[in-house]
């Protein structure tokens, strides 16, 4: 089944919004800048954020430079995939299978990035990123068999799970919380992403299920 022919499910919080204003800037891009260059700086952006969560063991600005390099992340993402829609230069495959490949190195090297940090348990780290993966295999399996592309859930995208870490980042600079719970120290991001693992592996489990049954259902032996 083509990629291309697909239904785009993309009903987070800020979609409408971010519909807009991408469509806005890509008309607007130089004619030099083409998709490719846009996915390049997407993933470049997302090593450097790792990178700097990295440094930011030894110097906390370095949670600065992550929200700068979210931002572009942001910007060469989001804006690849629209860029091409707009000047109507769809490569449907090749663009489905290089923004997908980057996406999983991408999250990889943020976590990897936040593991060597020392502000998230690698532990915890490691759950997110396999919750993470595990999510992203069944949407991708069910862009093909149910012609239906899974952008957000319950209201979240890409999108807003970037802004929450900008947040987070900005807390932690300003205050480096520690909250004590069960005599023990937590840190903020281990609250966080252990809620947000619990969470991704949650909706994989549901979905997985939800879309087994309809399969079963549709493709009933008799």
């Amino acid at each position: 089944m083509s990629t291309s022919s697909a239904v785009r499910i993309q009903e987070s919080l800020l979609a409408p919004l971010e519909k807009r204003a991408l469509i806005w800037i890509a008309t607007r891009l130089p004619r030099a800048v083409n998709s490719d260059h846009l996915t390049v700086l997407g993933i470049t952006s997302m090593l450097a954020a790792g990178l700097a969560y990295w440094y930011s063991s030894v110097n906390p600005i370095g949670l600065w430079i992550v929200n700068v390099c979210l931002f572009l992340n942001w910007f060469g993402d989001s804006l690849d995939g629209t860029l091409a829609r707009v000047r109507d230069r769809q490569r449907p495959r090749y663009g489905y299978y290089v923004d997908h490949v980057v996406d999983v190195v991408a999250i990889s090297l943020l976590m990897g990035g936040m593991a060597l940090s020392g502000h998230l348990s690698p532990t915890i780290a490691a759950f997110f990123l396999v919750g993470y993966l595990l999510l992203s295999s069944e949407v991708f399996l069910a862009t093909h068999v149910l012609n239906k592309f899974q952008i957000s859930f319950f209201k979240f995208s890409p999108t807003e799970l970037r802004i929450l870490l900008i947040i987070g980042n900005l807390f932690v600079y300003y205050m480096n919380p520690r909250i004590k719970w069960l005599g023990d120290i937590w840190r903020l991001y281990d609250i966080g992403f252990a809620i947000g693992a619990a969470g991704v592996l949650l909706i994989f489990a549901i979905t997985s299920i939800r879309h087994t049954v309809q399969l079963y259902n549709e493709e009933r032996l008799h």
